[in-house]
Parts: structure tokens; C-alpha cells; sequence
């Protein structure tokens, strides 16, 4: 089986003062979230789609699922967890309610990415069927700078070698169940994305290439950016 899990579990600090999480903001009158769920609703390879969202906003977001696509069977809403891994072990948690082969596949994405492609989510179910565990990366662009006290340059790595992480992150269930609960509390602290945890166990994650306009919203700036994507989209219908 093949699931999907969109990851809405944040606030957008980033964003500034709004009223609601950036998922929940909207761009054209449709809210950032919507946008992305359509993408996974495309996929017909997709059985089911699980939504993880920040618990004040779980009824808010039944309601918009309501409102956009009626009766959907093929989406259920989960609250989400402390953190991003967090929001990740609850939806698999709900899937092994029903589910307990090891080798489903879960799909994850930011919720704020909401421009991701066909391509892009055929490739990761691809690539993570034949190699357990896949991310979705750009190439870097710009030299990166490392500095750990924000002052002098400690290294500045080749950038030939250097690519910027999107979502989704794509992965069978079992290795995640296998390798997170098998993580110090310490470790899981400092984990960011679900990939570190397989690399971390001395697994090899394949690459997908993204593209730029899998952005993901998390300043005011990106969300005119955004604006302008489904402006140029509509205009193109």
C-alpha cells in the first residue's frame, strides 16, 4: 500500500503576525493547504492521504476538507505531534490500525509546499519501492557558508556536492518504525527530517530531483510568490 502524509502540524512563526498557521493562509482565496492535498488527490497510485495538522486546527481543517471535495474516503485527519517526526509516528500509527505490512510506503510532505509535481510524487514512490528510502533534493546554487558561532567562516563546503532538501521524503514504513524508536530521546531532539534517521542508521537515501517551483511558503515574500504561480497558472487555463 502507498500513503501519503501531509505534514501541517506548525505555526509559522516565520510568517509574522497572522491569525492562523501559514498551512491554513491563503493564496487566490484557497487556502495553501488545499493546493497541496489536490496534488495527492491526482495521484491515483496513492491509496489513502493522512493530514496532520497542530490539534486547535484539526475541526478547521474537516471543515475545509468538507467544503473543497465533499465526502472524500481517501483522507483522514490526524493530529499532529510535538514535532515534524512527531506528526510522522502518528500518522503511521493510524495506518498500522489497519495496516501492519512493513513494507508500505508513506510519502511525506510539507503541507506548505503546495506546488509539488506529478513527477516528483510518481519518482519518490519509485525510487523508494526499489531503495527503502528516498528525499526529494535541488541542486545548491549559491556557496554555502558554515559558521558555528555566526561570526567567522569555518568551512565553505564544494558546492558541487551540495543540494538544497524539499519534500516529499518518501520511505517504507517498517525502516522508519526500525530505526526512529531505536534513537536516543537525545538524538531525536536534533533530528529535522525523517531522512537523518535513516542516515543516521547507515541507510542510503536515494535522490529525486525537485524543482523550483516546489517552494515551500514560509515568509510573507513566498506567499506573493505563490500568489503569482497560481495568477500565471489560471491565466494559462
Amino acid at each position: 500500500m502507498i500513503y501519503a502524509g501531509i505534514l501541517a502540524g506548525g505555526v509559522g512563526s516565520r510568517m509574522g503576525v497572522t491569525e492562523m498557521p501559514k498551512q491554513f493562509l491563503p493564496v487566490a482565496g484557497k487556502p495553501v493547504i488545499l493546493y497541496t492535498i489536490e496534488s495527492f488527490l491526482q495521484c491515483s497510485r496513492i491509496d489513502h492521504i493522512y493530514v496532520a495538522v497542530v490539534s486547535d486546527y484539526v475541526s478547521h481543517m474537516k471543515g475545509l476538507l468538507n467544503s473543497e471535495f465533499g465526502v472524500c474516503d481517501r483522507i483522514t485527519v490526524v493530529e499532529g505531534g510535538s514535532d515534524r517526526n512527531g506528526s510522522i509516528v502518528n500518522v503511521i500509527s493510524t495506518i498500522r490500525r489497519t495496516d501492519s505490512d512493513p513494507d508500505s510506503v508513506l510519502i511525506t510532505h510539507d503541507a506548505v509546499r503546495p506546488f509539488v509535481s506529478p513527477r516528483i510524487i510518481d519518482e519518490n514512490i519509485d525510487a523508494a519501492i526499489e531503495f527503502g528510502a528516498t528525499d526529494t533534493v535541488v541542486p545548491a546554487t549559491d556557496t554555502i557558508i558554515r559558521s558555528a558561532d555566526d561570526e567567522y567562516i569555518d568551512d565553505i563546503p564544494v558546492r558541487s556536492e551540495l543540494y538544497h532538501g524539499q519534500t516529499p521524503q518518501t520511505f517504507r514504513i517498517g525502516w522508519f518504525e526500525q530505526d526512529y524508536f531505536a534513537l536516543s530521546e537525545e538524538q531525536k531532539k536534533t533530528l529535522t527530517d525523517a531522512c537523518r534517521i535513516f542516515t543516521l542508521s547507515g541507510r542510503r537515501v536515494r535522490l529525486v530531483m525537485g524543482d523550483a517551483f516546489n517552494l515551500k511558503i514560509t515568509t510573507p515574500f513566498d506567499l506573493r510568490l505563490a500568489e503569482a504561480i497560481v495568477a500565471e497558472r489560471s491565466d494559462k487555463k
